[in-house]
């Protein structure tokens, strides 16, 4: 009951506010971030804000919106620089943005230390590299709205323009559009992102917040407008739930948050329906299984053209065991592909027709890798016996229109019709 009673409090309902924004902004623009390879630029602009926040102490004291001024044109300072150096300098990309970052951090955390010193003044390093969400203000909590709803509207209005220079920049400069200028777009939307979260979680964690939900999104799903929601309700549950962590077992906010948003990927990286490794796990058994199967199907059609077979015949004639050959017999009973009668084995008419577009497909292909490619019989084998069971049946109408619907694969045998 204690809990509620605090989350009730000002300063809480403050504190979780921000963070939730900053959380959903952070999510969704991430996206962007992760899908454009520029997480080492977000990390660098994160620690590049310091020295806009010394200097705009030290010429308006401590004020919030000095301090957003100040970030946000240290971060693009930083930005241009690292672009300069790129472009004129023989110096590696991820190089120039250590170089850049590193020399910013280092001059704004030396300008803290030296202004700390100072008669009368608390200006405390650990704050801005960590966060101080217990002591967000209304200025801040303003601050923080007004970003946010920046960042949110500019992606949903440029959503088009930010899509089609993230995925195809060549094509997005045979329109017109200006590539280089939506790099800089986002470039300041990551500043004004970096500046509103140093109240929540600081400098060194609002990377975790940028990345971990959109990269948690993406293992959920491939389309973007889905990704950008599930990272936005990812980045918004990761800062409730952190806070309330934190709460509850007297932790500092910002890292809870942040493992919250891991925990969230860690999940998704096991679970996630197609790119999980689990879900993977069992995709790859269920392919082995299946290229079992219809190697079996492939085996038992070929022994059927010399009459009945036994499961003596058919074991001699597969790579994999007999206790797993009985259990793949089994359910190729089950699915009316085979009978058994007093242990003689014969495949159904529903067999013969799903065995004959196996052999369909390998000798199409076989044919396909000959003709165009120009293989050896030797070569073509083994790349047809893993292709087989992949090729749809409407590539195999294609390959097999393009080659003239041919009767004979490269050795002779005759290529069974639709």
């Amino acid at each position: 009951m204690a809990i509620f009673q605090i989350l009730q409090t000002e300063w809480a309902i403050r504190a979780l506010s921000a963070s939730a924004m900053v959380g959903m902004m952070c999510g969704m623009l991430g996206c962007f971030i992760v899908l454009r390879n520029m997480a080492l630029i977000g990390d660098a602009l994160s620690h590049a804000v310091l020295p806009g926040v010394v200097v705009a102490f030290m010429l308006v004291g401590f004020s919030t919106i000095g301090f957003f001024i100040g970030s946000v044109a240290a971060g693009l300072l930083s930005a241009a620089a690292m672009t300069w150096i790129q472009q004129h300098v023989q110096t590696k990309n991820d190089a120039a943005i250590g170089i850049v970052f590193t020399a910013m951090f280092s001059a704004g955390v030396m300008g803290i230390s030296w202004i700390s010193h100072q008669q009368g003044v608390h200006l405390d390093l650990k704050d801005f590299l960590f966060g101080n969400v217990l002591g967000v203000s209304n200025s801040d909590l303003y601050l923080t709205t007004f970003v946010s709803c920046f960042v949110l509207i500019s992606i949903i209005s440029f959503y088009k323009f930010l899509f089609i220079s993230t995925f195809q920049p060549i094509v997005a400069r045979t329109m017109g559009i200006s590539v280089q200028g939506i790099h800089y777009f986002l470039m300041l939307l990551l500043s004004f992102s970096v500046v509103a979260s140093l109240q929540t979680v600081g400098v060194i964690l609002v990377v975790a917040m940028l990345i971990t939900p959109a990269s948690t999104a993406l293992l959920l799903s491939n389309r973007l407008n889905k990704v950008l929601i599930t990272a936005g309700i990812l980045g918004f549950l990761a800062a409730i739930f952190g806070f309330v962590a934190a709460v509850v077992f007297e932790t500092t906010p910002g890292p809870a948050m942040v493992m919250v948003s891991t925990l969230f990927y860690v999940i998704a990286m096991l679970f996630a329906p197609k790119k999980g490794l689990i879900s993977r796990f069992y995709q790859k058994r269920h392919l082995e299984h299946k290229i079992r199967l219809e190697d079996t199907l492939k085996r038992a059609w070929r022994l059927q053209e010399k009459g009945h077979f036994s499961l003596d015949d058919l074991a001699a004639q597969v790579s994999f065991p007999a206790p797993d050959l009985k259990i793949i017999l089994n359910q190729m009973m089950r699915n009316h592909l085979i009978i058994n009668q007093k242990e003689v084995f014969q495949l159904t008419d529903t067999g013969l027709a799903a065995a004959a577009r196996l052999v369909r497909a390998h000798r199409l292909w076989e044919t396909y890798l000959a003709r165009e490619l120009g293989l050896t019989e030797e070569q073509i084998h083994e790349d047809a016996e893993k292709y087989e069971h992949l090729l749809s049946e409407e590539l195999l109408d294609e390959v097999d229109a393009h080659l003239d619907f041919p009767d004979e694969d490269p050795h002779g045998s005759p290529i069974p019709k639709k």
